[in-house]
C-alpha cells in the first residue's frame, strides 16, 4: 500500500520531470531577455511582452500576471487604498507534508511579496470608486484558506457600508488544504458576504482568470451578478483529468475554457486584459446610473 509520504514524493518527481521536458534550450543570459509562449511556442523580448501587459502578440495568450500588476492595469494611478494587510495567516494545525506549512507560507511570501494570495482595498476605475480583491495565483497557487475568505468577505463588508461596487478577479487552484476544514468554511462565508450584497443591491462584478478552480469556483467566483472571463483562462472546479477518469470519458479539447463556457451560457463576456479596465467602467457608470 502506498504511504501518503511516497505519493507526495511520486508527485514531487513527476513535476520536477515535466519542468525539465518543457525547458528551454538557451542560455541563462538569453534566458533572461526572453520569454516562450505555453501556446504557441513562441520565443518573446521580455520587455516587448511586458509592454503588451504579458500577452503574446503572436497569439494573444494571456500570461499570468500578479495582484499588483493587476491592480495597475485597472485602477487609476494614486488611488489604490490597501485593506487588511495586517490579516496574516497562521498554521492551525501544524501540517506537514513534504515540509511544514509555515515553512511554505514564508516562500511564498518571498517569492512574491505578499502575505497572503489575496490583494483587498479600494481604488477608482476611471474616476468610480470599487472594492477589489484580487487573488495572486504565484502565492501557493492562489489557494483559499482562512486569510484569503477573511480578507474576501471583509472587503464586502467594507463595500455595503461605503455603498459601492464589488469586483473581484479570481485565480485559484482551490482550497488550501493544509488548513482542512477551516479551509472549506470560507466558501460559505463568503458565498454569505455575496448574499448580502445581493440583499443591499451592491453590485458585485467577478472577473475569472487564469486558473479559476475548486473551492473559489464553487463560491465567490461564480456568484457574480456579472461574470467576465479573461481570454483563454481555464476556469472549473474539478481539474479534467479527474473528470476524465471518474466519467471515463474524453472531454473536448476546449473544455473549462473561458470560450468553453461563454458557449454555454455560465459567464456574460470574454475581454481581454488591455480592454479590461474600459469595460470594467462602463459596467459600474451604466448600473450607477
Amino acid at each position: 500500500m502506498t504511504t501518503l509520504s511516497a505519493w507526495f514524493n511520486k508527485r514531487k518527481e513527476e513535476q520536477k520531470q515535466a519542468l525539465r521536458e518543457n525547458e528551454v534550450n538557451i542560455d541563462d543570459s538569453i534566458g533572461k531577455l526572453w520569454s516562450l509562449c505555453y501556446n504557441c511556442n513562441s520565443q518573446l523580448p521580455k520587455k516587448d511582452l511586458e509592454n503588451n501587459n504579458m500577452v503574446c502578440p503572436v497569439c494573444d495568450y494571456h500570461f499570468r500576471i500578479g495582484a499588483r500588476e493587476r491592480i495597475k492595469l485597472v485602477v487609476d494611478e494614486g488611488t489604490f487604498e490597501e485593506y487588511f494587510s495586517n490579516v496574516k495567516g497562521v498554521d492551525p494545525l501544524g501540517f506537514v507534508d513534504t515540509k511544514p506549512y509555515s515553512k511554505r507560507q514564508e516562500e511564498a511570501f518571498q517569492k512574491t511579496g505578499l502575505d497572503e494570495a489575496v490583494v483587498t482595498g479600494t481604488g477608482e476605475i476611471n474616476g468610480q470608486k470599487a472594492a477589489l480583491a484580487v487573488m495572486d495565483f504565484e502565492y501557493m497557487g492562489g489557494s483559499m484558506g482562512s486569510v484569503v475568505g477573511e480578507k474576501v468577505t471583509r472587503i464586502m463588508e467594507t463595500a455595503l457600508e461605503m455603498k459601492i461596487p464589488v469586483i473581484v478577479f479570481t485565480a485559484s487552484g482551490g482550497a488550501r488544504m493544509q488548513e482542512s476544514a477551516l479551509s472549506l468554511m470560507q466558501m460559505a462565508k463568503t458565498s454569505c458576504a455575496v448574499a448580502r450584497l445581493n440583499e443591499a443591491k451592491i453590485l458585485y462584478i467577478t472577473v475569472l482568470c487564469e486558473p479559476t478552480f475548486g473551492g473559489v469556483t464553487a463560491s465567490f467566483g461564480t456568484l457574480g451578478d456579472i461574470m467576465i472571463a479573461e481570454k483563454g483562462a481555464r476556469i472549473g472546479f474539478a481539474g479534467r483529468r479527474v473528470i476524465e477518469q471518474t466519467i471515463k470519458q474524453k472531454l473536448p479539447s476546449d473544455f473549462q475554457t473561458a470560450e468553453y463556457l461563454l458557449k454555454y451560457g455560465q459567464i456574460d463576456f470574454i475581454v481581454e486584459r488591455k480592454e479590461m479596465k474600459e469595460k470594467l467602467s462602463k459596467i459600474i457608470s451604466f448600473h450607477t446610473k
